[in-house]
Protein backbone atom coordinates (compact mmCIF):
# COMPACT_ATOMS: atom_id res chain seq x y z
CA UNK A 1 0.00 0.00 0.00
CA UNK A 2 1.31 3.43 -0.83
CA UNK A 3 1.65 6.73 1.08
CA UNK A 4 -1.73 8.26 0.01
CA UNK A 5 -3.33 4.77 0.70
CA UNK A 6 -1.67 4.78 4.31
CA UNK A 7 -2.86 8.46 4.84
CA UNK A 8 -6.10 7.68 4.05
CA UNK A 9 -6.31 5.16 6.32
CA UNK A 10 -5.42 6.97 9.27
CA UNK A 11 -7.98 9.56 8.58
CA UNK A 12 -10.62 7.10 8.09
CA UNK A 13 -9.72 5.33 11.80
CA UNK A 14 -9.89 8.83 13.20
CA UNK A 15 -13.38 9.69 11.94
CA UNK A 16 -14.71 6.21 12.69
CA UNK A 17 -13.37 6.40 16.30
CA UNK A 18 -15.63 9.08 17.10
CA UNK A 19 -18.32 7.61 17.04
CA UNK A 20 -17.27 5.52 20.25
CA UNK A 21 -16.11 8.59 22.42
CA UNK A 22 -17.43 9.14 25.65
CA UNK A 23 -21.60 10.26 25.40
CA UNK A 24 -21.95 13.50 26.66
CA UNK A 25 -25.74 12.95 28.21
CA UNK A 26 -24.70 12.19 31.79
CA UNK A 27 -22.71 15.00 33.59
CA UNK A 28 -20.96 14.99 36.50
CA UNK A 29 -19.96 18.51 38.29
CA UNK A 30 -17.58 18.51 40.60
CA UNK A 31 -19.18 20.98 42.68
CA UNK A 32 -21.32 18.36 44.31
CA UNK A 33 -18.33 16.85 45.32
CA UNK A 34 -16.60 20.00 46.93
CA UNK A 35 -14.81 21.95 43.91
CA UNK A 36 -14.48 25.41 45.22
CA UNK A 37 -12.81 26.99 41.58
CA UNK A 38 -11.50 29.87 43.50
CA UNK A 39 -7.68 29.48 42.44
CA UNK A 40 -6.69 28.57 46.10
CA UNK A 41 -8.49 25.87 47.16
CA UNK A 42 -7.33 22.39 46.30
CA UNK A 43 -9.88 20.62 44.05
CA UNK A 44 -8.26 17.24 43.11
CA UNK A 45 -10.17 15.00 45.43
CA UNK A 46 -13.58 16.63 43.99
CA UNK A 47 -12.63 16.57 40.00
CA UNK A 48 -11.54 13.04 40.72
CA UNK A 49 -14.44 11.99 43.11
CA UNK A 50 -16.35 13.08 39.49
CA UNK A 51 -14.28 11.70 37.55
CA UNK A 52 -14.69 8.08 39.18
CA UNK A 53 -18.41 8.75 39.93
CA UNK A 54 -18.96 9.01 35.74
CA UNK A 55 -17.11 6.21 35.04
CA UNK A 56 -18.89 3.93 37.71
CA UNK A 57 -22.16 4.50 35.90
CA UNK A 58 -20.65 3.56 32.56
CA UNK A 59 -18.96 7.40 31.70
CA UNK A 60 -20.34 10.68 30.93
CA UNK A 61 -18.79 14.48 31.18
CA UNK A 62 -17.23 15.98 34.00
CA UNK A 63 -17.53 19.70 33.33
CA UNK A 64 -15.46 22.46 34.77
CA UNK A 65 -17.16 25.79 34.69
CA UNK A 66 -16.04 29.33 35.07
CA UNK A 67 -13.60 29.64 37.97
CA UNK A 68 -9.95 28.19 38.56
CA UNK A 69 -9.20 24.45 39.79
CA UNK A 70 -6.46 24.30 41.65
CA UNK A 71 -5.50 20.56 41.60
CA UNK A 72 -2.90 17.87 41.79
CA UNK A 73 -2.42 14.86 39.64
CA UNK A 74 -5.58 13.16 38.71
CA UNK A 75 -6.53 9.71 36.89
CA UNK A 76 -9.32 10.13 33.72
CA UNK A 77 -10.86 6.78 32.97
CA UNK A 78 -12.34 5.25 29.85
CA UNK A 79 -15.76 6.86 28.13
CA UNK A 80 -14.57 10.13 30.47
CA UNK A 81 -15.24 13.64 28.54
CA UNK A 82 -13.22 15.99 30.74
CA UNK A 83 -15.29 19.33 29.52
CA UNK A 84 -13.15 22.61 30.56
CA UNK A 85 -15.66 25.50 29.68
CA UNK A 86 -14.70 28.91 28.50
CA UNK A 87 -13.41 30.77 31.31
CA UNK A 88 -12.42 27.96 33.34
CA UNK A 89 -8.70 26.88 34.08
CA UNK A 90 -7.26 23.23 35.47
CA UNK A 91 -4.06 25.15 37.72
CA UNK A 92 -1.48 22.53 38.38
CA UNK A 93 -1.11 22.63 41.98
CA UNK A 94 2.21 25.16 43.10
CA UNK A 95 3.03 22.45 45.82
CA UNK A 96 5.79 19.89 44.33
CA UNK A 97 5.08 17.39 46.82
CA UNK A 98 1.88 16.89 45.45
CA UNK A 99 3.89 15.22 42.40
CA UNK A 100 4.50 11.28 43.49
CA UNK A 101 7.56 10.42 41.71
CA UNK A 102 6.98 7.40 39.48
CA UNK A 103 8.56 4.99 36.79
CA UNK A 104 6.93 7.21 33.62
CA UNK A 105 8.14 5.77 30.06
CA UNK A 106 9.87 3.30 31.70
CA UNK A 107 12.23 5.55 33.62
CA UNK A 108 12.15 7.75 36.48
CA UNK A 109 9.77 10.53 36.69
CA UNK A 110 6.91 12.33 38.03
CA UNK A 111 2.85 11.74 37.96
CA UNK A 112 1.46 14.25 35.22
CA UNK A 113 -1.38 16.33 35.96
CA UNK A 114 -3.63 14.55 33.91
CA UNK A 115 -2.58 10.96 33.53
CA UNK A 116 -4.64 7.85 31.42
CA UNK A 117 -3.29 4.27 31.65
CA UNK A 118 -5.27 1.77 30.17
CA UNK A 119 -8.40 3.35 29.12
CA UNK A 120 -10.33 4.28 26.06
CA UNK A 121 -12.88 6.21 24.76
CA UNK A 122 -11.82 9.41 26.20
CA UNK A 123 -12.09 13.53 25.10
CA UNK A 124 -10.17 16.64 26.23
CA UNK A 125 -13.05 19.30 25.04
CA UNK A 126 -14.22 23.07 26.08
CA UNK A 127 -12.27 26.65 25.47
CA UNK A 128 -10.85 26.62 28.45
CA UNK A 129 -7.18 26.54 29.52
CA UNK A 130 -5.01 23.60 31.14
CA UNK A 131 -2.64 25.53 32.78
CA UNK A 132 1.05 23.27 34.58
CA UNK A 133 2.03 26.09 36.45
CA UNK A 134 5.40 25.21 35.62
CA UNK A 135 7.13 28.27 36.46
CA UNK A 136 8.55 27.10 39.61
CA UNK A 137 9.72 23.77 37.70
CA UNK A 138 11.61 26.24 35.23
CA UNK A 139 13.36 27.87 37.74
CA UNK A 140 14.37 24.97 39.65
CA UNK A 141 16.03 23.60 36.67
CA UNK A 142 18.54 26.51 36.86
CA UNK A 143 18.74 26.78 33.27
CA UNK A 144 19.97 22.57 32.69
CA UNK A 145 18.47 21.74 29.55
CA UNK A 146 18.84 18.03 28.83
CA UNK A 147 17.64 18.08 25.42
CA UNK A 148 14.77 15.65 26.15
CA UNK A 149 16.77 12.85 27.27
CA UNK A 150 15.58 10.32 29.29
CA UNK A 151 16.54 8.14 31.76
CA UNK A 152 19.67 10.23 33.08
CA UNK A 153 17.15 12.48 35.68
CA UNK A 154 14.23 12.48 37.84
CA UNK A 155 12.52 14.53 35.44
CA UNK A 156 10.03 17.06 35.99
CA UNK A 157 6.02 16.19 35.89
CA UNK A 158 4.53 16.14 32.57
CA UNK A 159 1.43 17.67 31.78
CA UNK A 160 -1.24 15.22 30.11
CA UNK A 161 0.19 11.92 29.27
CA UNK A 162 -1.97 8.95 27.25
CA UNK A 163 -0.19 5.51 28.63
CA UNK A 164 -0.90 2.54 26.59
CA UNK A 165 -4.70 4.38 25.99
CA UNK A 166 -6.81 4.26 22.84
CA UNK A 167 -9.59 6.34 21.08
CA UNK A 168 -8.72 9.55 22.46
CA UNK A 169 -9.42 13.09 21.11
CA UNK A 170 -8.48 16.58 22.25
CA UNK A 171 -10.03 19.58 21.03
CA UNK A 172 -10.49 23.19 21.25
CA UNK A 173 -8.49 23.96 24.85
CA UNK A 174 -5.48 25.66 25.74
CA UNK A 175 -2.53 23.58 27.20
CA UNK A 176 0.27 25.71 28.56
CA UNK A 177 3.20 26.26 30.84
CA UNK A 178 3.83 22.24 31.51
CA UNK A 179 6.79 21.83 33.94
CA UNK A 180 7.91 19.21 30.75
CA UNK A 181 6.77 17.89 27.63
CA UNK A 182 2.96 19.20 27.28
CA UNK A 183 0.69 16.35 25.51
CA UNK A 184 2.26 12.45 25.08
CA UNK A 185 0.59 9.35 23.80
CA UNK A 186 2.85 6.57 24.81
CA UNK A 187 2.17 3.55 23.67
CA UNK A 188 -1.21 4.60 22.71
CA UNK A 189 -3.79 4.21 19.85
CA UNK A 190 -6.43 6.27 17.37
CA UNK A 191 -6.19 9.88 18.65
CA UNK A 192 -7.09 13.28 17.21
CA UNK A 193 -5.25 17.11 18.61
CA UNK A 194 -7.08 19.46 16.81
CA UNK A 195 -8.12 22.91 16.95
CA UNK A 196 -5.88 23.48 20.40
CA UNK A 197 -3.12 25.78 21.89
CA UNK A 198 -0.05 24.67 23.28
CA UNK A 199 1.89 27.83 24.58
CA UNK A 200 5.01 28.30 27.15
CA UNK A 201 7.29 30.69 27.14
CA UNK A 202 10.62 30.73 24.81
CA UNK A 203 12.76 30.08 27.36
CA UNK A 204 10.92 27.61 29.27
CA UNK A 205 12.95 24.22 29.55
CA UNK A 206 11.71 21.24 27.78
CA UNK A 207 8.19 22.45 26.65
CA UNK A 208 7.52 20.05 23.78
CA UNK A 209 4.05 20.52 23.00
CA UNK A 210 2.82 17.35 21.63
CA UNK A 211 4.84 14.26 21.67
CA UNK A 212 3.91 11.03 20.30
CA UNK A 213 5.66 7.98 21.56
CA UNK A 214 5.77 4.72 19.99
CA UNK A 215 2.08 5.59 19.16
CA UNK A 216 0.40 4.99 16.07
CA UNK A 217 -2.88 6.24 13.94
CA UNK A 218 -2.31 9.88 15.58
CA UNK A 219 -3.98 13.14 14.63
CA UNK A 220 -2.36 16.51 14.89
CA UNK A 221 -4.47 19.12 12.95
CA UNK A 222 -4.68 22.65 13.23
CA UNK A 223 -2.55 23.48 16.73
CA UNK A 224 -0.82 26.37 17.50
CA UNK A 225 2.57 25.63 19.19
CA UNK A 226 4.34 28.25 20.48
CA UNK A 227 6.87 26.76 23.40
CA UNK A 228 10.27 26.37 24.66
CA UNK A 229 11.38 23.11 23.07
CA UNK A 230 10.11 20.79 20.09
CA UNK A 231 6.71 21.74 18.78
CA UNK A 232 6.21 18.22 17.81
CA UNK A 233 8.64 15.42 18.51
CA UNK A 234 7.56 11.96 17.28
CA UNK A 235 9.33 9.41 19.50
CA UNK A 236 9.91 5.65 20.34
CA UNK A 237 12.35 4.32 23.03
CA UNK A 238 15.29 5.90 24.88
CA UNK A 239 18.99 6.41 24.26
CA UNK A 240 21.27 2.79 25.21
CA UNK A 241 17.29 1.13 25.41
CA UNK A 242 17.80 -2.53 25.49
CA UNK A 243 14.53 -2.82 23.50
CA UNK A 244 12.16 -4.17 22.88
CA UNK A 245 10.52 -0.57 21.39
CA UNK A 246 7.23 -0.41 19.28
CA UNK A 247 7.67 2.20 16.26
CA UNK A 248 5.77 5.46 16.04
CA UNK A 249 3.84 5.36 13.05
CA UNK A 250 0.86 6.45 10.82
CA UNK A 251 1.01 9.95 12.22
CA UNK A 252 -0.53 13.19 10.26
CA UNK A 253 0.15 16.60 11.02
CA UNK A 254 -1.72 19.05 8.98
CA UNK A 255 -2.48 22.62 8.90
CA UNK A 256 -0.78 23.79 11.80
CA UNK A 257 1.12 27.21 13.08
CA UNK A 258 4.81 26.50 15.01
CA UNK A 259 6.13 29.85 16.05
CA UNK A 260 8.48 29.49 18.60
CA UNK A 261 10.26 26.12 19.85
CA UNK A 262 12.33 23.48 18.05
CA UNK A 263 10.19 22.73 14.97
CA UNK A 264 8.82 18.98 13.51
CA UNK A 265 11.32 16.76 15.32
CA UNK A 266 11.36 13.22 14.55
CA UNK A 267 13.49 12.06 16.79
CA UNK A 268 16.03 12.01 18.90
CA UNK A 269 14.97 9.13 20.51
CA UNK A 270 14.31 6.39 18.31
CA UNK A 271 15.19 2.69 19.05
CA UNK A 272 11.63 1.61 18.21
CA UNK A 273 11.57 3.40 14.40
CA UNK A 274 9.18 5.47 12.84
CA UNK A 275 7.36 5.14 9.98
CA UNK A 276 4.67 6.88 7.70
CA UNK A 277 4.81 10.21 8.96
CA UNK A 278 2.74 12.55 6.96
CA UNK A 279 3.02 16.66 7.60
CA UNK A 280 1.67 19.13 5.19
CA UNK A 281 0.43 22.75 5.39
CA UNK A 282 2.76 23.92 8.37
CA UNK A 283 3.72 27.40 8.78
CA UNK A 284 6.90 28.19 10.90
CA UNK A 285 7.83 31.78 12.35
CA UNK A 286 10.86 32.43 13.86
CA UNK A 287 11.15 28.40 15.15
CA UNK A 288 14.77 27.67 16.01
CA UNK A 289 14.52 24.67 13.85
CA UNK A 290 11.96 23.68 11.02
CA UNK A 291 11.82 20.00 9.71
CA UNK A 292 14.78 18.01 12.04
CA UNK A 293 14.99 14.19 11.50
CA UNK A 294 18.15 13.63 13.84
CA UNK A 295 19.15 10.26 15.61
CA UNK A 296 22.86 8.32 16.55
CA UNK A 297 24.07 5.48 17.22
CA UNK A 298 23.14 4.88 20.70
CA UNK A 299 19.00 5.44 20.24
CA UNK A 300 18.23 4.85 15.97
CA UNK A 301 15.68 2.20 14.46
CA UNK A 302 14.43 2.14 11.20
CA UNK A 303 12.61 5.40 9.96
CA UNK A 304 11.21 5.63 6.82
CA UNK A 305 8.23 6.72 4.67
CA UNK A 306 8.29 10.22 5.34
CA UNK A 307 6.01 12.66 3.63
CA UNK A 308 6.31 16.49 4.06
CA UNK A 309 4.62 18.45 2.01
CA UNK A 310 3.17 22.12 1.24
CA UNK A 311 5.51 23.94 3.98
CA UNK A 312 6.80 27.64 4.57
CA UNK A 313 9.13 29.02 6.96
CA UNK A 314 10.07 32.87 7.79
CA UNK A 315 13.43 33.23 9.96
CA UNK A 316 14.01 29.69 10.86
CA UNK A 317 17.66 29.09 11.55
CA UNK A 318 17.95 25.76 10.34
CA UNK A 319 14.79 24.89 7.41
CA UNK A 320 15.84 21.15 7.30
CA UNK A 321 17.75 19.03 9.06
CA UNK A 322 18.61 15.08 8.66
CA UNK A 323 21.29 14.06 11.00
CA UNK A 324 22.29 10.95 12.40
CA UNK A 325 24.99 12.42 14.85
CA UNK A 326 22.24 14.32 18.17
CA UNK A 327 22.71 16.17 19.80
CA UNK A 328 25.41 17.47 17.38
CA UNK A 329 24.64 18.25 14.00
CA UNK A 330 27.86 17.78 11.76
CA UNK A 331 30.03 14.33 11.50
CA UNK A 332 33.45 14.54 13.66
CA UNK A 333 36.39 15.20 11.57
CA UNK A 334 37.61 11.22 11.77
CA UNK A 335 34.39 9.94 10.59
CA UNK A 336 34.89 6.19 10.24
CA UNK A 337 31.81 3.35 9.63
CA UNK A 338 31.12 1.73 13.13
CA UNK A 339 29.73 -2.03 13.48
CA UNK A 340 25.68 -2.10 12.65
CA UNK A 341 23.55 -2.62 15.58
CA UNK A 342 20.36 -3.15 17.21
CA UNK A 343 20.27 0.88 17.74
CA UNK A 344 21.79 2.39 14.26
CA UNK A 345 19.53 4.43 12.53
CA UNK A 346 18.56 3.52 9.11
CA UNK A 347 16.71 6.97 7.69
CA UNK A 348 15.09 6.17 3.86
CA UNK A 349 12.62 7.16 1.99
CA UNK A 350 11.97 10.61 2.80
CA UNK A 351 9.63 12.63 0.46
CA UNK A 352 9.74 16.94 0.86
CA UNK A 353 7.92 18.30 -1.80
CA UNK A 354 6.69 22.48 -2.11
CA UNK A 355 8.81 24.10 0.44
CA UNK A 356 10.15 27.50 0.91
CA UNK A 357 12.22 29.44 3.54
CA UNK A 358 13.42 32.79 4.04
CA UNK A 359 15.55 34.42 6.24
CA UNK A 360 17.46 30.84 7.75
CA UNK A 361 20.51 30.73 8.88
CA UNK A 362 20.79 27.60 7.30
CA UNK A 363 19.64 26.04 4.27
CA UNK A 364 19.46 22.25 4.90
CA UNK A 365 22.21 19.72 6.21
CA UNK A 366 21.98 15.73 5.15
CA UNK A 367 24.26 13.95 7.13
CA UNK A 368 24.33 10.03 7.06
CA UNK A 369 26.52 7.63 8.95
CA UNK A 370 29.17 5.95 6.37
CA UNK A 371 28.09 2.95 7.74
CA UNK A 372 24.38 3.55 7.35
CA UNK A 373 23.70 6.68 4.71
CA UNK A 374 20.56 8.81 4.27
CA UNK A 375 18.60 6.75 1.11
CA UNK A 376 16.30 7.54 -1.06
CA UNK A 377 15.41 11.25 -0.27
CA UNK A 378 13.90 13.34 -2.49
CA UNK A 379 13.50 16.77 -2.81
CA UNK A 380 10.81 18.30 -5.07
CA UNK A 381 10.10 22.27 -5.70
CA UNK A 382 12.12 23.59 -2.51
CA UNK A 383 13.13 26.62 -2.67
CA UNK A 384 15.47 28.05 0.07
CA UNK A 385 17.16 31.14 0.85
CA UNK A 386 19.27 31.80 3.86
CA UNK A 387 23.25 32.59 5.22
CA UNK A 388 24.86 28.97 4.31
CA UNK A 389 23.29 26.73 2.15
CA UNK A 390 22.63 23.07 1.88
CA UNK A 391 25.28 20.82 2.67
CA UNK A 392 24.66 16.78 1.85
CA UNK A 393 26.94 14.02 2.78
CA UNK A 394 26.52 10.03 3.38
CA UNK A 395 23.58 9.87 1.55
CA UNK A 396 22.68 7.52 -1.37
CA UNK A 397 19.78 7.96 -4.31
CA UNK A 398 18.97 11.97 -3.18
CA UNK A 399 17.09 13.66 -5.65
CA UNK A 400 16.93 17.76 -5.97
CA UNK A 401 13.97 17.83 -8.47
CA UNK A 402 13.32 22.11 -8.75
CA UNK A 403 15.36 22.75 -5.82
CA UNK A 404 16.81 26.39 -5.38
CA UNK A 405 19.27 27.58 -2.84
CA UNK A 406 19.99 31.26 -2.37
CA UNK A 407 23.45 31.55 0.29
CA UNK A 408 24.30 34.87 1.35
CA UNK A 409 27.46 33.14 1.83
CA UNK A 410 29.59 29.97 0.35
CA UNK A 411 28.53 27.29 -2.24
CA UNK A 412 24.47 27.30 -2.34
CA UNK A 413 25.39 23.66 -2.72
CA UNK A 414 28.29 21.68 -0.66
CA UNK A 415 27.90 17.89 -2.19
CA UNK A 416 30.17 15.86 -0.63
CA UNK A 417 32.10 12.63 -1.95
CA UNK A 418 30.38 10.55 0.16
CA UNK A 419 26.82 11.78 -1.06
CA UNK A 420 25.23 10.41 -4.79
CA UNK A 421 23.26 13.03 -5.80
CA UNK A 422 20.75 13.78 -9.09
CA UNK A 423 19.69 17.40 -9.42
CA UNK A 424 17.43 17.71 -12.16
Amino acid sequence: MGMRGLYCLALLGAALFSLTLPAAARTCDPARFGAKADGITKDTSAIQAAIDDCAAKGGGTVSLTKGVYVSAPIMLKSNITLDVAAGATLLGSPDHGDYPQATVFRAPGMQSLITTVNAHNIAITGSGIIDGNGGSWWRDAKGARPSGVMGQIVFRPRLIVFDHSRHIRITGVTVQNSPSWQIIPYYSDDMVIRGIKVLAPADSPNTDAIDPFSSSHVVIDHVTADVGDDNVAIKSGKIDSPGPDSPSRDITITDCTFLHGHGLSIGSELSGGAQNIRAERIHFKGTDQGIRIKANRDRGHDVSHVFIKDIDMEDVKTAILISEYYPNVEPPVANTPQPIGQLTPFFHDFHIENVTAKGSKVAAVIYGLPESPVKNLTMKNVHLSADKGMTISDAQGVILDGVTVRAAEGKNFDIRPSATVAQR
